[in-house]
């Protein structure tokens, strides 16, 4: 933290104000588990993400859910715990490249680079850039993500710096440059700033 106050006086303020970092990693790693529940929380609120989540848990013996089990469950009964066509799509892919070992096991994950991780798990259906980047985040733990496509990110970042106008990503790169190796600290910053 001290590195980032120094670099960043701005962001030190910010620091000061919001107090410390809170960020609980999960204990055990389990990629597939996780991406199903990234794709179904794109692109909704939470509780409205939520509610269709324990839907579709509830669909599988005890909750969890492995990737033959959502091959073999009728794609219908996904629809009707709320899941779109696509999203059901993207399920079905990460399930068939998770069997295929194309989606790597945690260990082997936490082994990976950042953009190994990424140009990796894009290659699933439903998975883009921005998607990877909160599981390297909040699953991985990595220290250096700068997810610029991210609206809070870049709302805080507007708020936090004073500016008239969304930054544009490539200024928010540049800036940011100024944050390694912590640039996930000072996204995680940005969220903050629209809470306080």
């Amino acid at each position: 933290m001290r590195a980032l106050c120094k670099n960043d006086r701005t962001l030190g303020q910010l620091i000061e104000q919001a107090g410390p970092i809170t960020l609980d990693l999960p204990k055990r790693l389990n990629p597939f588990d996780a991406l199903l529940r990234s794709i179904i929380y794109q692109q909704l609120s939470g509780k409205a993400a939520a509610a269709i989540h324990k839907r579709v848990r509830v669909l599988f013996s005890g909750g969890n859910i492995n990737p033959d089990e959502v091959l073999a469950i009728d794609d219908q009964m996904l629809r009707n715990a709320g899941m779109s066509r696509a999203k059901v799509a993207a399920a079905n892919d990460l399930a068939q490249k998770t069997i295929d070992g194309l989606i790597p096991p945690g260990s082997r994950l936490r082994e990976m680079s950042d953009a190994d991780i990424v140009e990796n798990l894009t290659q699933v259906r439903g998975i883009g850039e921005w998607t990877v980047q909160m599981f390297l985040m909040f699953q991985l733990g990595r220290p250096d993500v700068l997810p610029t496509k991210d609206l809070g990110v870049r709302k805080g970042f507007m708020l936090t710096y004073g500016l008239d106008e969304l930054p544009a990503e490539k200024d928010m790169v540049v800036y940011c440059e100024r944050w390694r190796p912590y640039r996930s600290v000072g996204s995680w910053y940005m969220w903050r700033a629209l809470e306080l």
